[in-house]
């Protein structure tokens, strides 16, 4: 089998303005949509992100456990940009640490189970041959 995708689950009033965040600040292209559901890729990118639309009103407890993960190497400063993006728009959204080159993204009332991620490219540096 090759790893072909991961999914997601975001709130439904706040759907279609997480995916124009991908669009438009992380230039993510549309694959394949579906009335409750979007499959999305970040061109160069190999895996895809599948998105579902969720009604769920539980919000996992410990949803920082599960990530959409970048690497940048500006990653608090990068999320900093989406943070202010959704809160110009009306969804709150705050920046967290794991540590102090990996940090997070949250917007509670649109991520349903799942963080947005990011970390210095350092962090994704493995001594492994594929």
């Amino acid at each position: 089998m090759e790893f072909n995708h991961v999914a997601h689950r975001l709130d439904t009033v706040h759907f279609d303005l997480v995916v124009e965040m991908l669009k438009s600040q992380l230039g993510f292209v549309e694959l394949r949509r579906i009335p409750h559901a979007i499959w999305l890729r970040q061109p160069g990118a190999t895996v895809d992100l599948q998105l579902t639309a969720s009604t769920t009103t539980h919000r996992d407890h410990d949803k920082q456990r599960s990530q959409i993960s970048f690497i940048s190497p500006t990653p608090r400063e990068e999320l900093e940009k989406l943070a202010a993006w959704f809160n110009e728009r009306g969804v709150a959204a705050n920046v967290g640490a794991y540590s102090e080159r990996e940090f997070y993204l949250d917007a509670p009332a649109a991520f349903v189970d799942f963080v947005i991620e990011a970390m210095g490219p350092e962090l994704a540096e493995y001594d492994v041959q594929l």
